[in-house]
Parts: structure tokens; C-alpha cells; sequence
């Protein structure tokens, strides 16, 4: 992975050495970003409005034949991600406290009683081999995670990081809902505190993340898992090249 992640590191530099950026160019490619984010990360876990109506709900308006708890997690994610980005500027250690704020977002008003609260119930993944722990070794295990973020995080190459933040974070499963959109969003919030464009995980790509999250959660071989979320960190940059007529 060390080839890779110094590929990375070059891109990022190159990106840096044409910061700052002006800001029409960072207005135009943040409202896509948001836009592909929000679309592909609902999608993921079932949302069934488009690229196209994920755009027109953002924009206040009803799609005909959509529920009103798929307008509102394309809202809600929205509001995530601002506060994610809320969250850079303020370049804080990851904590119970932001995890549990952007899960609050993430349900609001879909299931409010569960909003940023751990679960007090067993549960499955539908179609995984790894089956998340106890409720009652939750709090234990999400202590236990942030205790590992803060000694051994900080070692890891910023992606590295980021992928297994993810990773880890959903192997416990803290939530009864919401934890693949939180962990998507605790993975782009360390990326992004390094100074890394966000990721989008595209709903193409789906079935070969489960596979991936799946192997590093009951073989400990995250190394699948990297290479997936190495490639879209790759795919992050395009846009940025595509504005500055850059070619990698």
C-alpha cells in the first residue's frame, strides 16, 4: 500500500501548490460535491430518488411517487455534511461526542427516539458473515475505539486512517440506523482534516465495499478495503484536476 498511498500523497501536493482556489471555482465544486455525496451515500443504504431528484429535493421540492423519509435523509445529509465540515475548521480529536452529533443528524426527524443514541438491542447485517457486538459491550467497544484512534491514529497514513475509522467504526455497528451514512461521513471528516478532498462512494461500487467491509471484519484483512477506498480517494481528485486543467 505504500506506493499507493505516496500516489496520494503526490496529488495532494499537487492540489495544495494550486491552493488557495478561487472561490466560484470552490462554490461550484462544493454544490457538486454535496450533490454526488448526498445522492450515492442514500443510495447505498436504499434511497431510490435520483441524481436528478436528490438535486430537486435539496432544493425544497416534492418528487411525486418518493416518500417523505427519502426527501428527508437527502435534507438531513446534507445538514451532515456541513456539520462535518464544521468540524475541519475546528481540526478536533474524533470523539463519542461528534459521532454521536452527526448520527443525530443523519435520523432527525425520520427516528428521532434512536438520533445519536447508542442501541440497546442486538443486531444483524443483512447478508454479512460478521455479526456486530452485544449491546451491552457498545459503550465498551466505542471507548475502546476512540482510545485506539487517539494512540495508534495518529501512526497511519490519512487514508489509512480514515478507511479503517470506517471500518471499525461500522464492524461495531453503534446505531439500530444510520451507521453506513455516519461512517461514511467519520471517513471524509478524517480526509478531509488531513487536508484530503472528500470521497464518494459510488452506489456502482456497493457491492464490492460490503465484500471488502465484510473481509476486514471477519478476517482482519483490511487490505481489500484499503485498495477500495484508496481508488475513490483517487476519483476525489479528478474534479479538482478537471476545474484546474491539470493532467495526472
Amino acid at each position: 500500500m505504500d506506493d499507493i498511498f505516496n500516489t496520494l500523497d503526490l496529488m495532494k501536493e499537487t492540489l495544495d501548490a494550486h491552493r488557495p482556489l478561487p472561490d466560484e471555482v470552490m462554490k461550484n465544486l462544493h454544490e457538486d460535491l454535496v450533490l454526488r455525496w448526498t445522492y450515492n451515500s442514500n443510495a447505498i443504504e436504499g434511497n431510490t430518488l435520483t441524481l436528478k431528484e436528490t438535486k430537486v429535493a435539496l432544493e425544497g421540492i416534492t418528487v411525486g411517487g418518493k416518500t417523505i423519509r427519502e426527501h428527508v435523509e437527502a435534507i438531513n445529509h446534507r445538514e451532515a455534511i456541513f456539520f462535518v465540515e464544521e468540524l475541519v475548521q475546528k481540526n478536533e480529536p474524533l470523539s463519542q461526542w461528534q459521532i454521536k452529533s452527526i448520527h443525530q443528524l443523519i435520523l432527525k426527524q425520520i427516528d428521532d427516539p434512536h438520533a445519536g443514541v447508542y442501541r440497546k438491542n442486538n443486531v444483524i447485517i443483512s447478508g454479512a458473515d460478521h455479526t456486530p457486538p452485544d449491546a451491552l459491550q457498545v459503550e465498551g467497544a466505542m471507548t475502546e475505539f476512540i482510545e485506539w484512534y487517539k494512540n495508534s491514529g495518529p501512526r497511519l497514513h490519512p487514508v489509512d486512517r480514515a478507511a479503517r475509522v470506517h471500518a471499525d467504526f461500522v464492524k461495531i455497528h453503534p446505531f439500530m440506523d444510520g451507521n453506513g451514512r455516519t461512517s461514511r461521513l467519520l471517513m471524509n471528516l478524517e480526509l478531509m482534516k488531513s487536508g484530503f478532498p472528500p470521497v464518494v462512494l459510488p452506489v456502482e461500487r456497493r457491492l464490492e465495499y460490503y465484500e471488502t467491509l465484510d473481509t476486514a471484519h471477519t478476517k482482519e484483512d483490511y487490505t481489500p478495503f484499503l485498495k477500495l477506498i484508496a481508488a475513490v480517494v483517487e476519483e476525489g481528485f479528478k474534479p479538482y484536476w478537471h476545474v484546474l486543467g491539470v493532467v495526472m
